[in-house]
Order: structure tokens, then sequence, then C-alpha cells
């Protein structure tokens, strides 16, 4: 990877941590299933009238719900049921764990023993936050956040395989084409023609994502449906939801989909590590939320895990000449 590639996925894992700070501060005046409903509908509109759509089938739908519904209504919820910021964006990663147990579920993909060691230790870790469930992390919070991992994973899952069905048909034509095209342009258009499917999964996700989360807010959330709730609603929160929709999903993700264009998953992955390192800093400088020994050890043991699953570490043997 280029500097200026490291340099924007340091950027991107910061405005992910940072992005549940300002989730924290956006339900200080909107409940979850409408704030989340809001962040997708700003999302999608104006730009579903301006990127083509993926097709409609029952892997965008679970990317969809996976993705979008499960996974962030359920962090919402958490959330405001009392999960703090820190321990959200650290509980969350769980989700890389439990997608790789569904590729090799679903999909056959092979498991190392290095993957399984990982998932054992972030497993303990875990285990730490639910001995210390209670006031930064209540148990329903902790439900609703593996629920969310969950969700999200199946997700990644829907994802590969929306990726995979664009691909295909991009092949082709790139062959038909631009048979006479040169390297550096023909990899240059697929780069492009890549980040703007990635765009438009976003997109097109978050509008299915935003009819199922608006019903769902009118079913439970009756009550919060009336003028006052927008009239009322604090400067601080609606800049929060302005960054949530702006930078932490369009940016975010536009800059992540571009990252993942230019340089091999394997890669890019490993930034996303520093995700609950800065969501857990920024909590606490900007929220008050506490460090304790017990948020300091599961930390440890989840990214210990992470990093031994996801991060390949190789010794390469120097060359003996003779």
């Amino acid at each position: 990877m280029t500097p200026i590639h490291i340099a924007l996925a340091v950027l991107v894992a910061f405005i992910w941590g940072v992005n549940f700070t300002f989730i924290a501060w956006a339900l200080e005046s909107f409940p979850p299933l409408m704030l989340t409903a809001m962040r997708f509908f700003f999302t999608a509109v104006p730009l579903v009238l301006f990127l083509k759509p993926p097709t409609f089938n029952r892997t965008l739908f679970i990317y969809a719900i996976g993705t979008f519904v499960l996974q962030y209504a359920f962090v919402f919820t958490a959330m405001h049921l009392g999960a703090s910021a820190g321990l959200t964006a650290l509980l969350l990663q769980m989700q890389i764990f439990i997608t790789v147990l569904l590729a090799y579920v679903l999909l056959g993909e092979t498991v190392s023993h290095k993957q399984i060691i990982g998932m054992v230790i972030g497993v303990l870790g875990l285990g730490v936050i639910a001995l210390n469930l209670g006031g930064d992390m209540p148990l329903v919070g902790f439900i609703c956040i593996l629920i969310a991992a969950i969700g999200w994973s199946f997700g990644n899952i829907a994802s590969k395989q929306v990726s995979k069905q664009v691909s295909k048909p991009s092949n082709i034509n790139t062959t038909q084409q631009d048979a006479g095209a040169t390297p550096v342009s023909s990899a240059h258009s697929k780069n492009k023609t890549a980040a703007l499917s990635a765009l438009a999964l976003v997109v097109w996700g978050g509008l299915i994502a935003c009819v199922i989360l608006t019903l769902s807010s009118l079913i439970f959330e009756t009550d919060a449906w009336q003028l006052t709730t927008f009239t009322e609603a604090s400067l601080k929160s609606c800049l929060s939801l302005g960054f949530i929709v702006y930078i932490s999903t369009l940016i975010g993700f536009g800059l992540w989909a571009h990252l993942l264009a230019q340089n091999t998953a394997s890669k890019v992955m490993p930034f996303a590590l520093l995700v609950p390192i800065f969501g857990m800093a920024t909590s606490v400088l900007l929220t008050g939320e506490v460090v304790t020994w017990w948020k300091l050890l599961a930390m440890v043991l989840i990214l210990s895990g992470l990093i031994l699953a996801n991060v390949k570490i190789g010794f390469r043997r120097k060359a003996v000449h003779t």
C-alpha cells in the first residue's frame, strides 16, 4: 500500500471509531429506530437518482437487512439502553469471528488453526465483558450488540456473493470492449467500476433498509413521530446525524471501497482493527467513559484474537547464495 492509501485507511478507521460517540449524541434527541431510518434515508437520497442499482435479488435483500437493518438498529438500540460507545465499538468486532464461521459453514471456506486460536482468545474477551455486565453494558444491550454482529456477518457473506455477481459480467465486458486497451487503463477502469458498484450497493441497500426501518419505527416508536421530536431536537444531535450520514456512511464507505479496489483485501482489512481503539479513546475523551481494568483486558483479548485470526505474519528466510 502507498503512504497515501495507508493514511486513508487510518482515517476511515478513525471516522468509524469516532462515529460511535456521534451516535450517542444523536440518540439524545431521536429514538434508535427512527435515527437509523433517517440515517439511511439521507444516505440513499438523492444518490439513488444517479447510481445504477445492483441486481435486485435475495442476496441484495440479505445484505441490506443484515448489514443495515439488523446491525445498526440493534447497535443504536443497545446504546439507547445504556451501552457505552467504547464497549459497543469493541464488542461489535466479534462480527469478524462470526463471519469466518459463516464463511466456513455456508461457503465452504477453510479455517486455519491460527484463526481457531484467535477465535478462542476473542471469546475469552467476550467472556470478560459478560462477567462485568451492568453500568456501561447492560445485559439487554450486550444481547443487542451480539445480534447486530450476527446480522453484519450475514451481510458480509451476502456482500461477497453480490461482488461475485457484479464482477462476472464486468470481466466479460472488459474483455470484449477493451481488447486493445493498455493494462494500466484497463485496471483503472476496473477499479473505478468496483468502487462505484460498492457505493451503489451501500446506497440502494440503504434505501431498502430505510423502508423497513421506517415501518418498524412507526410501529414500535409511534409516540416519537410528532413534529416536536424534530423541532425540539438539539443542534448537537442534528450535527451528529449529519456526521453519521455524510462522513461515516458515504465518505467512510466510499473511501473504504476505493481502498479495496486499489489494494488486496488482506492489506486493507487489518486497519479495521483500529476502529475499537479509536472508539474507546474518543468515548473516554468526549463522553467521559471510565476505563476499567476489565475493559482493558477485554480489549487486549479481543484485539489479540482478531490480529491472530486476520493478520498474516510471515518470516521470509534469506536466500543463501553459494
